[in-house]
């Protein structure tokens, strides 16, 4: 894995000119249209880079964009891999190691999620505390490299206090709400039935999707701080008694992205 990641890094710095990244941003469902913000970018399809996988979820771009933004070299993921396309964790997880191998400090893990938490409403957002992962799999199965990352990573500290307080600060000065809580990472491409939120709930879970997970994973195995962060896009099924839809996702997250790309410009200028 580790001369994969050295081949992917070396042709992406060949394509950035020497340009260094300080801070990577993982776009999810609806909310790619912020990468377009960047200045001075430069954009390459995830099929042109060596070892990447190309996104087939709809509304993903699949591409990387490298440009500025609040003052800051940021480097974006515009769209990302799921389990439900059938790669593996360690294809999704793997443009991670390609971030942390290129320089960024820490990577923002952005998704469109289910409320499952009461008090909170679609169109608002959720900063992760911790993650349960639902999924029964993990990117770092099978041989380790111990190049990349330890062989039994700590994992209570992938969301470090810092980063979510950098989070409220920058929520605050926009005058956002910003919840916190837990997301329940799951495989899809099904909506949850009524009775697996209601688990959810039990289990602690104030927020359910079908990403980021073994992202967090993977930066947790390479020591890259991480901040998450869920816009709310409806609430989980059996909660308003409303059939769940791809439509109902997209509508919100075109509705709250300007909000949601105010307060990422926020969080970046304040890193």
């Amino acid at each position: 894995m580790y001369e994969k990641i050295e081949q992917s890094t070396a042709f992406l710095k060949q394509i950035f000119g020497g340009r260094t990244p300080d801070v990577a941003l993982v776009l999810g469902s609806g909310l790619g249209p912020l990468a377009d913000e960047l200045e001075n970018q430069i954009a390459v399809p995830f099929g042109k880079i060596p070892h990447f996988r190309c996104s087939t979820a709809p509304d993903h771009a699949g591409r990387l964009v490298l440009g500025q933004l609040a003052g800051k070299t940021v480097l974006c993921m515009q769209g990302r891999l799921h389990g439900y396309e059938g790669y593996a964790p360690e294809e999704v997880a793997y443009p991670i190691w390609v971030m942390q191998a290129l320089g960024v400090k820490a990577v923002i893990l952005t998704n469109a999620a289910g409320g499952i938490n009461m008090d909170f409403q679609a169109g608002e957002f959720m900063v992760f505390e911790d993650h349960i992962n639902m999924t029964g799999k993990s990117p770092l199965t099978g041989e380790n490299d111990a190049r990349v990352g330890d062989r039994f990573p700590d994992m209570c500290h992938v969301y470090p206090k810092f980063l979510r307080d950098l989070a409220d600060r920058a929520a605050q000065e926009c005058g956002i709400r910003l919840h916190h809580g837990v997301y329940v990472g799951v495989n899809g491409p099904q909506y949850e039935t009524a009775a697996e939120i209601r688990m959810f709930r039990t289990l602690g879970g104030d927020a359910v999707g079908m990403s980021t997970v073994f992202e967090s994973i993977a930066a947790s195995y390479c020591k890259l701080p991480v901040l998450g962060i869920s816009m709310i896009t409806n609430m989980a099924a059996g909660i308003t008694g409303n059939a769940l839809s791809d439509e109902e996702v997209k509508q919100m997250a075109n509705t709250r992205g300007q909000t949601f790309r105010v307060l990422m410009r926020k969080v970046i200028e304040l890193l």
